[in-house]
């Protein structure tokens, strides 16, 4: 059993309650809000490993309760659950700050081994410091602060997994599909440009205000990470 606590932001009472009842089955400690604005009041002034969140949701939709997270806590883990398909709804929710998305309807399986996923990785987070650089980018893995310049640079959770998988091989190509099986740990999608949209926007984030920029594109094979000075 652990003690891990996952806030579920769901409206649907038969989803909400079948979801619950596996993550509860499973060792989690499980708060429910059943529409947007006491998913957001939940999410901003309690403390959670993880939140599972729908995005059509009464009174608040659940892309601004995922902005309402991110401007309080830019590391909890925010896994998207809706109906909403399409890529452009995708792109959306990632814009928002969510680390992942599982749509409606879904095997409670694969829900489940997202979750664990985060977790994991979170877990894996409590080491002695540690510290990961390349030119004037730091990231520290025990605060999970990642700082370039001397400036914080707020990323999101899959952000951080993704920044540090790819700093972790710096020099070396990575393709699509060591970064889905290193950083996402499950079958992914490939043929989604999610990938794509993590990396745009971590260049945002790292490279756009620097003149030296450290993520780079090779065509047809895949991206690395390199400075001048290495």
């Amino acid at each position: 059993m652990n003690s891990n606590k996952i806030l579920l932001v769901e409206d649907e009472p038969k989803v909400a309650a079948a979801v619950e009842k596996g993550l509860r089955e499973n060792g989690f400690e499980v708060d429910v809000a059943h529409d947007g604005v006491l998913g957001k009041h939940f999410a901003t002034s309690r403390n959670y490993d993880l939140v599972i969140l729908d995005i059509q949701l009464p009174h608040l939709n659940g892309f601004e309760v995922c902005k309402a997270i991110r401007e309080k806590n830019t590391s909890i883990p925010v896994i998207m659950m809706t109906a909403l398909g399409a890529i452009d709804d995708k792109v959306s929710g990632f814009s928002y700050g969510a680390d992942d998305y599982v749509v409606k309807p879904f095997d409670f399986r694969e829900l489940l081994a997202r979750v664990k996923v985060f977790l994991k990785r979170s877990s894996e987070m409590e080491n002695p410091e540690q510290i990961l650089k390349i030119a004037d980018l730091e990231i520290n893995l025990d605060t999970k602060i990642v700082r370039r310049g001397g400036k914080n640079i707020d990323l999101t959770a899959k952000e951080f997994a993704l920044l540090e998988y790819l700093v972790r091989n710096k020099g070396r190509v990575i393709s699509k599909m060591d970064i889905a099986e290193k950083v996402w740990d499950i079958n992914f999608d490939t043929g989604t440009n999610v990938i794509e949209v993590y990396i745009n926007f971590l260049r945002k984030k790292v490279d756009r205000d620097f003149d030296v920029k450290l993520i780079h594109t090779k065509p047809g094979m895949g991206y690395l990470v390199k400075s001048e000075t290495t």
